[in-house]
């Protein structure tokens, strides 16, 4: 993978950096090891990086951290990864199919905005 990029709303808002502001300095410090692991290897590990089934190719990045797990989801834009969500600790798999809807929507929206540039 060559580049990790976040997704900002056609407002200018970006909901990964916001996710990476409200973590602790260690836990941000953390996520932001992953991401340069993901973009720096040519084959990203499978315990941080695997694609979502029943989704629209919707990929995850797990981030564990003592008992917590941050969950970072996005799609692959050519050789690029963007993140569009990011979430802590799903409470289970309904709320994970709540948090890929999001992503698939946010997905979308990218597409719709490139396309039309």
């Amino acid at each position: 993978m060559n580049e990790v990029h976040f997704y900002k709303t056609e407002s200018g808002d970006c909901p990964i950096e916001q996710f990476l502001n409200s973590l602790t300095g260690k836990q941000a410090q953390k996520v932001l090891w992953v991401l340069q692991l993901l973009g720096d290897a040519p084959a990203p590990p499978a315990q941080y990086f695997k694609i979502l089934a029943d989704t629209e190719y919707i990929w995850e990045v797990k981030v564990p951290m003592g008992y917590d797990l941050f969950e970072l989801l996005g799609f692959m834009d050519g050789q690029s990864m963007v993140l569009n969500h990011a979430f802590q600790n799903p409470a289970g798999k309904n709320q994970l199919q709540e948090e890929i809807k999001i992503a698939e929507s946010r997905k979308q929206e990218y597409l719709n905005r490139k396309q039309s540039l």
